[in-house]
């Protein structure tokens, strides 16, 4: 759908908040009314963000990047995957200090759209030839389940679009103030111990609703997560909305329904509001929390505009009766918590399937790939009997329906092209984000600094077993794109003090974050020492440090968030 988004919807009335008393305007549609608070929600109301590819296709593709009109560029854009990278050679300092087009270079970051994970071979061929054509062979997996193209040119868009929805994929609010990608269990339909496809239901979101105008002006970004595998594998205490499979005593397997969640620099994790959602049920009640965000979420303030910020003010009660009284067709009967997870949520090494084939989870490092490695990959799946395969939400990749007699041959060629079926603890759990390479909102670089370091680890600590994988997640700024504080060891980028007067790349420490889908019994936030930091050519000293300390003070079955948590300030220096 190209249609303009919709302005703000002029039925809405202004009235006084469900709370009760005076209190200063939040922006809130549905109490304040519709009056742009801020320069950015006043151009999405004069012409919303999809508007913006007709211009793409017929002005900007044809009279080049100094022909965008600069709201177009720094905000509509976004609407369709694209965000302009980094100028290379911006070092981190001027971060803060430089205007939006002194950082940016004429290229963009396009971000191809991947619900639920789900990819054929013909999609990632295709995948893998933009990328070799277009962006310079760059290809990262991301931690939500997409493919990252960097290096793109605006004249190269439409072409590039021509071949994604050939295909069936697309860039369609793959950025933005909308729902983006719907995280989805990589195993859907695939795993034997699964509780319910979730399949079905990302399709009834996506294809009703991404692209529609009614939900394409939200205050600010919205993520939504599905699985029905009992790993709990899509990160659901992070995202705004999310669906986790369990089994009702009466109802039979459905949804528990969690909103709320979200990280950057305000981290909180999402809340069950205590509801059953059942299958058929589910894009109905997905609707009711996005509206509620789209009318009642704060948009005077942008840092303050994500669904975590209402559910903080309203609770669970408040929010679960808006829900049910103004947004669906009858209330949610309540439902129990699921069981808390038994086995890792990412899926590494071989699996059998329900069907008696087997899935394969693979990594690269910290999620970087290329487009001629994607391309290979397709042929590999494709000599050994595969037309699937999975992204998922930890910069891996589940290659499906491998027969059990291909399964080594398999492994040793994906081997080949940097897919280990058999990582070493800390490459397996390793993530990072983009990084000062392209991102404008950077201070260090990541990817290689990461990989540095688990490359020296895996020299370092070869030999010595670990309880469980320690998560080791990357970041270049406080926005916590690599989840920096769900991680065992999360790291923030900054730049420290070089002891000379000047400045070096560096890291916050955040240590025992943790999800359900870890190691972690119950999921919490990590614990962040004052003072407590790390420069990029120490980290790897620093994790071999940690790692010694923590296996020798461990009690019994001790996990090291744990141990994290409890801990003495001086044991984790």
């Amino acid at each position: 759908m190209h249609d303009s988004a919709s302005s703000a919807p002029t039925t809405l009335a202004p009235r006084r908040p469900l709370t009760g008393g005076s209190q200063r305007s939040n922006g809130q549609w549905k109490v304040d009314g519709t009056t742009p608070l801020n320069g950015n929600e006043a151009w999405k109301q004069e012409d919303g963000g999809l508007s913006v590819r007709e211009r793409i296709e017929s002005t900007y593709s044809r009279l080049g990047f100094d022909s965008i009109d600069p709201t177009d560029l720094h905000g509509r854009f976004r609407w369709w995957g694209l965000y302009t990278q980094r100028k290379p050679g911006i070092d981190g300092g001027k971060t803060a200090t430089l205007e939006p087009e002194e950082l940016e270079d004429k290229y963009f970051m396009l971000r191809v759209r991947i619900d639920g994970g789900q990819l054929s071979t013909e999609q990632l061929r295709v995948i893998g030839g933009i990328s070799t054509e277009f962006a310079r062979d760059s290809a990262d997996l991301t931690d939500r389940q997409n493919i990252q193209l960097h290096w793109i040119r605006v004249e190269d868009v439409p072409e590039i679009w021509r071949r994604l929805e050939g295909v069936g994929l697309g860039t369609t609010e793959a950025c933005g103030d909308v729902p983006r990608v719907v995280l989805g269990s990589p195993v859907a339909g695939i795993a034997a111990d699964e509780l319910i496809d979730p399949t079905p239901a990302i399709a009834a979101i996506t294809e009703r609703y991404i692209g529609d105008p009614e939900l394409a002006n939200l205050p600010r970004k919205f993520k939504t997560a599905l699985t029905g595998h009992p790993s709990q594998d899509v990160v659901h205490e992070i995202n705004d909305v999310a669906f986790v499979a369990v089994e009702h005593p009466e109802l039979g397997v459905g949804y528990d329904l969690w909103v709320g969640g979200g990280l950057s620099t305000a981290p909180r994790l999402a809340e069950r509001l205590g509801v059953f959602v059942e299958p058929d049920r589910v894009a109905e009640a997905w609707y009711g929390v996005t509206a509620i965000f789209r009318d009642y979420g704060y948009r005077r303030l942008r840092n303050k505009a994500r669904l975590k910020f209402l559910l903080a003010d309203w609770g669970t009660e408040k929010f679960r009766q808006v829900l049910e009284d103004e947004y669906l067709d009858a209330p949610l009967p309540d439902g129990p918590a699921a069981p808390t997870p038994t086995t890792p949520g990412d899926h590494i090494g071989v699996h059998r399937q329900k069907d008696g084939a087997f899935y394969i989870g693979v990594t690269p490092i910290v999620g970087r790939i290329s487009g001629s490695g994607l391309t290979r990959l397709a042929e590999i799946l494709e000599e050994n009997g595969s037309r699937r395969l999975r992204t998922t939400p930890h910069q891996k990749l589940v290659l499906l329906d491998i027969p059990e007699h291909r399964v080594e041959t398999v492994i040793a060629a994906v081997d080949e092209i940097g897919l280990s079926a058999r990582p070493s603890a800390f490459r397996r759990s390793t993530i990072a984000c983009t990084g000062l390479e392209y991102c404008k909102l950077a201070i260090v670089e990541t990817k290689a600094a990461a990989t540095r370091a688990v490359g020296e680890l895996e020299k370092r600590l070869a030999g010595i077993e670990l309880p469980a994988p320690i998560s080791l997640h990357v970041n270049g700024c406080p926005n916590s794109c690599a989840r920096i504080q769900t991680a065992d060891i999360g790291l923030k980028g900054q730049l420290l003090p070089d002891g000379n007067g000047g400045q070096t790349p560096g890291f916050q420490v955040h240590l025992g974050g943790g999800l359900a889908s870890s190691d972690r019994a119950e999921p919490g936030l990590g614990r962040t020492i004052r003072g407590l930091k790390v420069t990029t050519t120490d980290l790897p000293d620093y994790v071999e440090r940690l790692v010694h300390r923590f296996l020798k003070d461990r009690e019994n079955e001790e996990t090291f968030a744990e141990w994290a948590h409890r801990a003495d300030e001086e044991a984790l220096k």
